[in-house]
This record gives C-alpha cells, sequence and structure tokens, in this order.
C-alpha cells in the first residue's frame, strides 16, 4: 500500500480508466433521455449544434494536454530541487502528495473524457440523422473550468511545498506517526536476557537482498509457533540486507531439540516471507528514516555549496520535539507473544541513545565551527533532559553533553563564544529542573 502511495501513477491512471468509461456511457444517457430534459435543465446544458460540439470538445482536449505536459514538468523540477538542495530522501514526501496526484487525474480525466465524447459526436448525413451528447459536453466543459481552476491552485501549492519549512513540517509528522505506530503510548518496558534453549540450540536465518521495510508480526509469531521456536530479527526496520547474510537467530522453546531438516527450511521460508523488503527505505515502520531524511537537510544546509546554519537550526528544533516525545515512548526492541503469551517473536528496534547519536553527530560535526548550530545542539539537549523528567537517558544526554563540551573546546569560537557555550554545558551537568531552563 505505501509503494502505491508514494507513486505519481495510480489516481491518474485510474482517473483515466473511469473518464473513459464515463465518456462511452453519458452519450448513450443523453441519447436516452434526449426528449426529457425538462426546460429548466436544459437551458443549463450545451445547445450549438455538432461543429460547435466538435469545436469545443477539440479545444479542450487540445488545451488539457498541453497543460498536463506543464504540470508534470513543473512537478519533475520540484523533485530534482528537492533532491539537490535537500536530500535525495525527501523525493517520497514529495510524490506522495495527495494534491499532486489529484491535479493531474483531473487533468488527465477531462482530456480523456473530452477525447472519448468527440467520437459520439455525429453530423446528419445520408442514412443518419445529427446527435450531439449534450449532457456530455457540458461536463466536458465544467471539467476544463475545473482544471483551469486546479491549475491555479497547484501553482500555489508548488510554491508552498517546494519551502523548507513546510517540507520539514510534513517529515516531522509522518515521523510523529511512525513513532506512535512502533512506539504507542502505553508501550511497556521490554526485559532482556537469555532464554531457555537458546544457547544450544540457536540457528542463523539467512536474508534477502534489500532495504528491510516492515515486518508482517502476526505472520512471524504464526512462524514460531508452527515451529516451537523463538524467532529474533537481528537487523532493525531500514537495515540493508544482503542475500545469504543472516539477519535472524531461532531457537527451540524450553529444553526442546533443536530445529533441523524440513521444519527449519518451513521456519526459514517462513521468516524471510514475513520481513518485507524494497529497494529504499520508507516510514512505515523505519522510525530512524524520518530523522535521516531531517538530519540530511540540516547537514547539507551546513554543507559549504549552501552554507544556510539557519534552516540547520530549525531542523533541530524539529528535532528536539521528535526526540522530546519518543523519551516518553520506551524506544527498543519489542517483544511478540502468542496467545499464551510466550515470548515468541523478539524485533529490534533503535534505542534512544541510538537515534540521539543520529541527530547528533552530523550536525556536531559540520556545525561545529558555527556557534548558533552548537548552541542549538546543546539546548536541544537541554530539552531533552527536561523531558526525561525520571532520569531514564540521563547518562545516554549526559555522553552527548561530554561530546559537544570537547567539539566546543577543539573549536576555533571567539572567546565570547566560547564561554557562552561552555556555560551552557555546565548547565547540562546537574538536575535541569534545579537550575531551570537556559536563556534562548
Amino acid at each position: 500500500m505505501d509503494t502505491f502511495r508514494t507513486q505519481l501513477w495510480p489516481v491518474p491512471a485510474l482517473a483515466v480508466a473511469v473518464s473513459v468509461a464515463l465518456g462511452f456511457m453519458l452519450p448513450a444517457l443523453d441519447a436516452a433521455v434526449d426528449d426529457e430534459v425538462p426546460d429548466s435543465v436544459a437551458i443549463l446544458l450545451f445547445s450549438g449544434g455538432p461543429e460547435a460540439a466538435r469545436s469545443v470538445l477539440q479545444a479542450i482536449s487540445g488545451s488539457l494536454i498541453t497543460v498536463t505536459s506543464l504540470t508534470f514538468s513543473l512537478t519533475v523540477v520540484t523533485l530534482q530541487l528537492a533532491s539537490s538542495q535537500f536530500s535525495p530522501r525527501l523525493l517520497r514526501t514529495f510524490t506522495a502528495d495527495r494534491f499532486v496526484h489529484a491535479t493531474l487525474a483531473l487533468f488527465l480525466a477531462a482530456f480523456a473524457f473530452a477525447l472519448t465524447v468527440l467520437r459520439s459526436v455525429r453530423s446528419e448525413s445520408s442514412g443518419q440523422t445529427s446527435f450531439v451528447p449534450e449532457i456530455s459536453v457540458t461536463i466536458a466543459y465544467v471539467l476544463a473550468i475545473a482544471s483551469v481552476m486546479g491549475l491555479v491552485l497547484f501553482l500555489a501549492h508548488l510554491t508552498r511545498e517546494i519551502r523548507v519549512e513546510t517540507m520539514m513540517r510534513r517529515v516531522s509528522a509522518e515521523t510523529q506517526a511512525t513513532i506512535d505506530r512502533v512506539f504507542p503510548e502505553d508501550r511497556p518496558d521490554v526485559a532482556t536476557g537469555e532464554f531457555p534453549g537458546q544457547d544450544a540450540g540457536t540457528r542463523i536465518v539467512r536474508s534477502k537482498s534489500g532495504f528491510l521495510t516492515s515486518i508482517d508480526a502476526g505472520a512471524l509469531v504464526q512462524a514460531a509457533v508452527d515451529s516451537g521456536a523463538v524467532i529474533r530479527v537481528d537487523r532493525e526496520p531500514g537495515s540493508s540486507l544482503v542475500h545469504g547474510v543472516p539477519f535472524a537467530t531461532a531457537w527451540p522453546v524450553g529444553i526442546q531439540s533443536p530445529i533441523t531438516g524440513e521444519a527449519w527450511d518451513k521456519l526459514e521460508a517462513a521468516a524471510n516471507a514475513a520481513v518485507l523488503t524494497g529497494t529504499e527505505r520508507t516510514n512505515v515502520q523505519d522510525v530512524g528514516f524520518g530523522f535521516r531524511q531531517l538530519v540530511d537537510v540540516a547537514a547539507r544546509a551546513l554543507s559549504p555549496g549552501i552554507n544556510d546554519p539557519t534552516t540547520a537550526v530549525h531542523v533541530l528544533g524539529h528535532l528536539s520535539a521528535l526526540l522530546c516525545q519518543l523519551a516518553h515512548r520506551r524506544p527498543g526492541p519489542i517483544q511478540l507473544t502468542d496467545d499464551e503469551g510466550v515470548v515468541r517473536v523478539i524485533l529490534a528496534m533503535p534505542s534512544f541513545g541510538d537515534l540521539l547519536e543520529l541527530v547528533m553527530a552530523q550536525p556536531r560535526l559540520y556545525g561545529k565551527a558555527d556557534p548558533a548550530v552548537a548552541e542549538r545542539l546543546l539546548e536541544l539537549l537541554q530539552d531533552l533532559s527536561w523531558c526525561d523528567s525520571d532520569g531514564r537517558y540521563r547518562k545516554e544526554i549526559l555522553d552527548q553533553v561530554n561530546r559537544m563540551r570537547e567539539a566546543v573546546s577543539a573549536g576555533t569560537y571567539p572567546p565570547a563564544d566560547r564561554q557562552r557555550l561552555l556555560a551552557l554545558a555546565r548547565r547540562l551537568d546537574g538536575k535541569p529542573q534545579e537550575a531551570g531552563p537556559p536563556p534562548r
């Protein structure tokens, strides 16, 4: 489903198919009700002859195919701009834009409908009477007017979508939805440790190639139950899998004998079938993908070719909000149980420390020369300290504070900026609730 959602062609193709079908059916309806249309309705319908109807339909179909070409060209230019200016990984966000899908569908539907209706217009000649599908021509006219309005709205939408603020908001919203889906609010803590039978009977499960996009949890649990095993997927969603390289391990439940022979072949096949791969990362179950997209924008903004630290600071604001939300969600591995409450599947998921390192690493490396970026990174850690009220992730936060302190000490800052940044880092060594929030 996500694959079709991020493609440009499915909705326009469906619209063309529907419009062609209506282009065949509505003229037949015209012929059936031609003499029964009330005068109050007939006055609103097309009233010209066959030649006028042909001219109108030809003008609509000819102009709309030109407008459609222009719209496709503008869309391609937007995708190219997003790829070069922000990040290639943002193309999925733009190709999933429903407004673009609807606009292209409207233009192509109007073109296909007008062209299909055109074939049913007949002039009077020997052996046949003239026929003008008045209802159909009127609908084609309405579609043409709607297409003109759609073009204006599309241009306005496009200028808004290529703004970096709009892009960051959309990626943040998608990442928020992924966090809600993977790490719900009522998620309990997951206990880790050894399981009975793990040491003696563990076997590896080899993978197929591609990015791990999602895992069918129900199918994986059923495969584990059928084979009497526990399956641990060792690679997180978003990981790159290589054919033949292990991505999971399995062992028998309790003290059963090791899984061998045909039972193992079935288990390995079922595990691979439950793990979906693709040619690129998606937001379906990959929490880190949204963070990766935003960090890419920040890193690109800090590159010498663009040199836009303000954008990087804004991106860090969105990342701070996402991390603060994640601090309340108990990120980490997921355990799935069968109907009897026995753990059957363990899914690797990123921990809070993993995502925090993802957020901090590149901006700290590429933005350490800019005091504004360094200050925003420290403020991000201050925000997390406030959100982590129970101190669950205090160690991870302090580790990042120490790395920032080292980067600031090694940076070529003016003395006043260095002192201010080091003072902010020192505030993070204590409890933030006691020290109070830093001035901004």
